[in-house]
C-alpha cells in the first residue's frame, strides 16, 4: 500500500512540475494551438470557400492539422530535462521509470491535446463540417490525441541526445501516426453519412489502451539507450 502511494505521489509530483513549468513558458501551450488554428484557417483560402468541397475535406484537414501541431511540441518533451540534468536524475530515481514518463506524456497531452479538442468544434464550423459529425470529431480527438502523444514520446526518447533530431523524429513517428489518422477520418466521414462508426472508435480505443500499456516501457528503454 505504501509503495502504491509512493508511486502515485511521484506521478502527481512530476505531472504538477511539468504543468507549472509550462505555465511559466506559455509559448509551449499557445504555439501548437496557434499553429493548429492557422493551418486549418488557411485551407479555405487555398482551396476556395465552396461549402461542398470544404465539407468533404474537413475531417482530413482537422486531423492532419492536429497531427502536425502535436508533432510541433514533441521535441521539447525531454529536451529541457536532458539539458539541465533532470532526465539523468529521473533515470536514477528509485521510482519506476514507466510511471515517471507516463506523467510527462500526460502533461504534454493536457497542454497540447486538450486545447486542440476544445478549439476543434469552432474550426469545424469554418470548414462546414456536417452537424452529425461533431460527436465523432470530438470522440476521435479525445481517443486519438493521447495516442499521438504516447507514440511521439517514443521517437523523442530515441532522439533526445541528438542536437538536430527534428527530421529524424518526424521520420520515426509519422508512420506510427498514419493508422490513427486513417481510422479517425473514416469515423468522421461515416458519421457525416449517418453510418455507424463504432468500429473505428473501437480500433482507436484499442490503440490507446495498447499505447498506455506498452509505450511507457518503450519510452523508458529508449531513454536509457539514448543517454548511455
Amino acid at each position: 500500500m505504501n509503495r502504491g502511494i509512493s508511486y502515485t505521489s511521484a506521478f502527481m509530483t512530476l505531472l504538477k512540475r511539468d504543468l507549472q513549468i509550462a505555465v511559466r513558458h506559455r509559448g509551449d501551450i499557445f504555439n501548437p494551438l496557434l499553429f493548429f488554428i492557422i493551418v486549418v484557417t488557411l485551407f479555405p483560402l487555398g482551396i476556395g470557400p465552396e461549402p461542398n468541397i470544404l465539407t468533404r475535406v474537413a475531417p482530413g484537414i482537422i486531423w492532419v492539422a492536429a497531427l502536425l501541431a502535436s508533432m510541433l511540441s514533441l521535441e521539447r518533451l525531454f529536451k529541457a530535462d536532458f539539458s539541465d540534468g533532470s532526465l539523468e536524475q529521473m533515470l536514477l530515481s528509485p521510482q519506476p521509470l514507466p510511471i515517471l514518463v507516463l506523467a510527462k506524456v500526460l502533461a504534454h497531452w493536457i497542454l497540447t491535446g486538450v486545447p486542440l479538442i476544445l478549439v476543434s468544434p469552432l474550426l469545424a464550423v469554418l470548414l462546414h463540417l456536417e452537424s452529425s459529425s461533431y460527436v465523432a470529431l470530438m470522440a476521435t480527438l479525445a481517443l486519438g490525441t493521447p495516442v499521438l502523444s504516447l507514440l511521439g514520446a517514443i521517437g523523442v526518447a530515441l532522439t533526445v541526445g541528438l542536437r538536430k533530431g527534428g527530421v529524424l523524429l518526424t521520420l520515426l513517428i509519422l508512420p506510427l501516426y498514419i493508422p490513427v489518422l486513417i481510422f479517425a477520418t473514416s469515423a468522421i466521414d461515416a458519421a457525416g453519412m449517418n453510418l455507424p462508426y463504432d468500429g473505428q472508435l473501437a480500433i482507436i480505443g484499442a490503440m490507446l489502451v495498447g499505447s498506455l500499456i506498452m509505450a511507457p516501457f518503450a519510452i523508458g528503454a529508449s531513454l536509457r539507450v539514448s543517454t548511455n
